[in-house]
C-alpha cells in the first residue's frame, strides 16, 4: 500500500513541474501578451462597405456605364 502511496505522489509531483514548466515556457514565449486582440477580431466586420478601403477597391474595380452605353440598350 505505501507503494503505491509514493508512485502515486511521485506522479503527481511530476505533473506540478510538467504544469509549472509549461506555464512558464508560455509567458517567456509570448501567449499571454495580447489577450485583448483576438477576442475584438472577431467582432470587427471585414466585409463592411463602409469601410474607405473597401470603397476605393470597389470603385477601382467596378465597371463604369456611360451615357452612349445606356442610350444603346435602350
Amino acid at each position: 500500500m505505501s507503494g503505491v502511496l509514493i508512485f502515486l505522489f511521485l506522479l503527481s509531483g511530476l505533473f506540478v513541474l510538467l504544469i509549472v514548466a509549461g506555464i512558464f515556457w508560455s509567458i517567456r514565449s509570448g501567449q499571454f501578451d495580447d489577450l485583448e486582440g483576438p477576442a475584438e477580431r472577431i467582432v470587427m466586420d471585414d466585409d463592411d462597405p463602409m469601410l474607405p478601403a473597401r470603397r476605393l477597391n470597389k470603385a477601382a474595380n467596378s465597371p463604369t456605364i456611360s451615357l452612349t452605353q445606356t442610350e444603346h440598350t435602350q
